[in-house]
């Protein structure tokens, strides 16, 4: 007996725990209400040290966060406003062009000829010449120009619309990492609700035996039990820490944990799942996916007409006025003025192949974004349904594990008076208790995954943002 006092060193803080629920024991109509209530995720330990309410943060201030500071989504707003200014690169390219040319020289002149004996004489001569520009240019007819405006407008939907995608990216990622906290908060709670009940099972089984009315077996069996519930509450410690970690990295900020998941504000009755063919047609519309593909196949459309336009002819209007001095040889104390207004036409004769070879490439390039806008647009399909059946199916296994929680609870319940009439053994209600909290257990992930193909639904619809998390505030109230 020694042996067993001695392995199992209870805390006061268990001892007390271990006194209020002895009456649950004796009774056994309590157990399954404890096991209940024990699903609240317990306080960390650094916040009951501290004598302090641990800060928790709920779905929408974890979005919040995130997109306050995930890197990722920064870099595809910074290259979405960068693609912005292609546009008006494009735009300035169709209005009047003005430059401002200026050049001067220093002259060393050595010229020879003839004098009036027929004597060639040679003089040098040193000055400055010196010659100025102003010209202003403005393009008449260049059909690349005006594509290349549209080429920049597509170009800037692309990087919206994969700005929105990060966005919805981020959305899921901040949503599973909060749910994967949640999950191993509310495992620890049943592990920790679990312990403490195999505790009690524990002291009734040593009394029983002391008191000559119980077998060592009993003892045996419990600790043995006792001691695979601390391996599984140390392993369910690491587990929410590492996931803790993991959202608090997203978030960038320190957090000791996530609010609760209220079953009963869930209402999966509540939700309009509509059809498969709905979520698809709300999809291809706005799926940040798809519309990224179409303004990128806009783009390339533009690019093989730009390639098809470079054989086109050019007119351009010209105005141009030079004044110049000394830069003639011949008369080099002379300057000029010359004004000169017209037109300045050019048509491509032979470019070496070059055009042709460019609308291929052109042409290649919109048939690979038309083939993967259909690979993207038939893998969507397959995501919707799998989150549809996700959510219309996960409201019916919630259902049945709602009866198998309610069932296991009454198991115990049965067990416990058939133990006390000495047709049950103690590892019977172990089995039965442990049976109750893998139920307990399901229903927590199926109501978590409940939570999760609704958002991916959202997320694959391109719907998920801050509005449609904030209709999810109830589902995690603050306790």
């Amino acid at each position: 007996m020694a042996v067993h006092t001695t392995k199992l060193k209870l805390t006061p803080v268990r001892r007390a725990a271990s006194a209020v629920m002895g009456v649950c024991l004796v009774g056994g109509l309590c157990m399954g209400v404890a096991i209940a209530q024990s699903i609240t995720p317990a306080m960390p330990t650094s916040a009951v040290a501290a004598g302090t309410a641990a800060p928790m943060v709920g779905l929408v201030q974890a979005y919040e966060l995130a997109l306050a500071n995930d890197a990722n989504l920064k870099a595809a707003r910074a290259q979405a406003d960068g693609v912005a200014e292609r546009i008006v690169q494009a735009r300035a390219s169709l209005y009047p062009n003005v430059s401002v040319g200026a050049s001067r020289f220093f002259n060393d002149l050595s010229r020879t000829q003839n004098n009036i004996l027929g004597v060639p004489t040679s003089v040098d001569e040193r000055y400055f010449s010196y010659s100025q520009t102003l010209q202003v240019r403005q393009p008449l007819y260049r059909p690349a120009l005006g594509l290349g405006v549209d080429q920049a407008r597509a170009q800037h939907a692309d990087a919206l619309a994969l700005f929105a995608r990060e966005a919805q990216s981020l959305g899921i990622k901040v949503v599973e990492a909060y749910l994967q906290v949640l999950l191993a908060q509310e495992n620890l709670a049943l592990l920790d609700a679990q312990h403490r009940l195999t505790v009690q099972q524990f002291e009734s089984a040593k009394k029983r035996f002391e008191g000559g009315a119980g077998i060592r077996t009993d003892i045996d069996e419990t600790q043995a039990r006792l001691d695979i519930v601390e391996a599984q509450q140390l392993a369910a410690r690491q587990t929410r820490q590492t996931a803790l970690l993991q959202l608090q990295l997203m978030l960038q900020q320190p957090i000791n944990g996530v609010l609760a998941l209220d079953p009963l504000a869930l209402k999966p009755a509540s939700f309009n799942a509509m059809t498969v063919d709905d979520w698809l047609a709300r999809a291809t519309e706005k799926s940040p996916d798809l519309v990224a593909l179409r303004a990128r196949l806009d783009a390339a459309r533009l690019e093989v007409r730009k390639a098809e336009a470079s054989h086109k002819p050019t007119l351009d209007a010209v105005a141009q006025i030079t004044r110049s001095g000394s830069e003639n040889v011949t008369s080099p104390q002379s300057s000029y003025i010359n004004r000169q207004v017209g037109l300045q036409f050019n048509l491509p004769l032979y470019a070496g192949g070059a055009v042709q070879s460019m609308v291929r490439q052109a042409l290649a390039e919109q048939a690979r974004i038309e083939e993967t806008m259909e690979a993207i647009r038939r893998d969507l399909h397959i995501k919707l349904q799998n989150e549809w059946r996700g959510v219309t199916e996960g409201a019916m296994r919630m259902a049945a594990l709602e009866r198998a929680v309610a069932s296991s609870d009454q198991v115990i319940v049965s067990v416990q008076k058939s133990f006390q009439a000495g047709m049950r053994t103690v590892l019977d209600v172990l089995n039965a208790e442990q049976q109750a909290q893998q139920s307990r257990r399901d229903l927590a992930e199926a109501r978590l995954g409940y939570v999760a193909s609704r958002m991916r639904l959202l997320s694959l619809t391109g719907e998920l943002d801050v509005e449609q998390l904030s209709l999810t505030t109830p589902w995690f109230p603050v306790r």
